[in-house]
């Protein structure tokens, strides 16, 4: 992957920008950090149809090692899809990435939608996976109808604050409203509980004590569900990776830690 300058948002002076090509569009990733011996680098998958909320949360981590942020085919900064993809297609383009990466044994890291995405990519490629991280997991069954979805995105929506709107605005134009609609429905039909016990690297389900769209219990279930398996709490909503980006460091740093 060589370096590219990138469109979209103007990225902070430290951030490495890559383009990779994959069968589903061209992927942009985003770099921070510095490589530590004995420590793995972290790759985070973004939530539904956006990426720049991350920025904050993604800087909190290459404090401590190297960290990447992937943006999915037909979002943020990354190119067009052959057509509007499905979670297999979205794991399958992240695959593809982390081969092309050159990275091994990292902790994979996803957020809202991207953890349905990021652990499909930790089953298939346990050799490159070390650890698997479920932050705001989704789509919790309680609200796994396009109706109950909606209704919990609102309950939540009030909780985030107006600024994550203004990040959130010139991603969601760019993806548009058909696309981010077939992207909510191929979510809606998938079942990250199903996926969950197949993993067979160490879990961590990351959970937002205010988050409307994730319960506590499915979090804890999902922690419980998987092989090895731990549930933590954070301040914050559904977003609280934009509101207190430094929340999941922590976490997330004592895990790759551990490690053996």
């Amino acid at each position: 992957m060589a370096a590219d300058p990138g469109a979209g948002p103007s990225p902070l002076p430290d951030v490495a920008l890559a383009h990779c090509s994959t069968t589903w569009g061209v992927m942009r990733s985003r770099t921070v950090g510095t490589p530590r011996a004995g420590i793995p680098e972290v790759v985070v998958v973004p939530g539904l149809a956006v990426a720049d909320y991350l920025q904050p949360a993604l800087c909190e981590l290459g404090a401590w090692t190297r960290a990447h942020l992937v943006e999915l085919p037909g979002f943020s900064g990354s190119g067009e899809p052959p057509h509007p993809l499905d979670v297999g297609q979205f794991t399958d383009a992240v695959v593809q990435w982390l081969d092309a990466s050159g990275l091994s044994g990292v902790v994979l890291a996803g957020h809202s939608s991207g953890t349905q995405v990021a652990a499909r990519v930790a089953v298939r490629r346990p050799r490159d996976v070390r650890a698997l991280v479920l932050a705001s997991p989704t789509i919790d069954p309680r609200f796994r109808s396009l109706r109950r979805v909606l209704l919990a995105w609102r309950r939540n929506h009030a909780l985030e604050p107006p600024s994550l709107d203004a990040q959130h605005t010139s991603e969601r134009q760019r993806a548009g409203l058909r696309r981010v609609r077939h992207a909510l429905s191929a979510h809606l039909a998938d079942a990250l509980e199903d996926v969950v016990p197949q993993v067979q690297v160490p879990v961590l389900v990351l959970r937002g004590d205010q988050d409307r769209l994730c319960t506590q219990a499915w979090a804890r279930e999902l922690a419980a569900l998987a092989p090895d398996g731990r549930f933590g709490a954070v301040p914050g909503a559904h977003s609280f990776v934009w509101t207190t980006p430094g929340a999941w460091s922590g976490p997330i740093e004592r895990l790759a830690r551990e490690l053996p």
